[in-house]
């Protein structure tokens, strides 16, 4: 036995110890390296992107899908779709035609209403110049009587109104009355009267009508004019673009007669 101790060895662990306590320790690093996550801005990013990429080739398949049920329809279901928008079509079609003939029928419904209520309105403002209800005016001429002596009898003045009907006078007023179809004088000279209503000198005729005809038919050779004149009577005749007969009738309605349904 030596007198030297030899230097006494730490003892040894056995080599699966030394295996497992590496391991543990990778493990931990990995651990270490992973909790808590680190997540860069880039990554972020990166992972938004992916997600809206997913996103819309998500819709595109569903609407590939929709598309592909016509596409995958059999051919007696297409010919079936087919003929029904064929029909609908047809039908809007056929509306449409039928409210454009109602939109010309109420047109020409409209435009033939409108030109009968202006016909009918202008005959009866004819017929009411011609009754002497409606006032009147237009070109035509004034004639004026001066009966100084108070010797122009009624039958001198009723010859003026029919020289002036024959020459196309169209409304016609003596002083303040109104001459119509149906007007009478009577009286007596200085005392004329027309429909019963008294008038007095000077007469003044007031006459529509065409004044180129009007005055050559008073003025023609024995004519009005020169009746009068031989009682010792004054006559002027004055043309004008514009004369008003405003003297009015009131309307009448007649006893008996009534209008026809012929």
């Amino acid at each position: 036995m030596s007198s030297e101790d030899p230097t006494p060895h730490e003892p040894r662990q056995p080599e699966a110890a030394r295996t497992e306590t590496a391991e543990m320790t990778g493990r931990q690093r990995l651990a270490a390296g992973l909790w808590p996550p680190r997540v860069t801005r880039a990554q972020l990013v990166v992972a938004l992107l992916l997600f809206v990429l997913g996103l819309g080739l998500a819709i595109q398949v569903r609407s590939t899908s929709d598309d592909g049920a016509l596409r995958g329809a059999r051919q007696e279901d297409l010919v079936r779709i087919l003929d029904e928008l064929d029909d609908r079509s047809q039908r809007l079609e056929d509306e449409k035609t039928r409210l454009d003939a109602q939109r010309r029928e109420l047109e020409n419904s409209s435009n033939q209403a409108e030109e009968a209520r202006k016909q009918t309105e202008e005959r009866e403002r004819q017929l009411g110049v011609l009754a002497g209800t409606v006032a009147a005016e237009g070109p035509g001429i004034t004639f004026t009587v001066e009966d100084p002596l108070t010797a122009v009898e009624p039958d001198k003045l009723l010859d003026t109104i029919q020289e002036l009907r024959a020459a196309g006078a169209e409304a016609i007023q003596v002083n303040d009355v109104r001459v119509v179809a149906d007007s009478y004088f009577s009286g007596r000279a200085g005392a004329v009267e027309v429909d019963g209503r008294k008038i007095t000198a000077p007469y003044r005729f007031q006459v529509i009508g065409k004044p180129q005809d009007l005055e050559p038919a008073l003025n023609i050779p024995g004519g009005i004019v020169q009746t009068l004149e031989k009682e010792q009577a004054t006559a002027t005749v004055t043309r004008s673009e514009k004369i008003v007969v405003d003297a009015l009738r009131p309307a009448e309605r007649p006893d008996y007669a009534r209008s026809s349904s012929q």
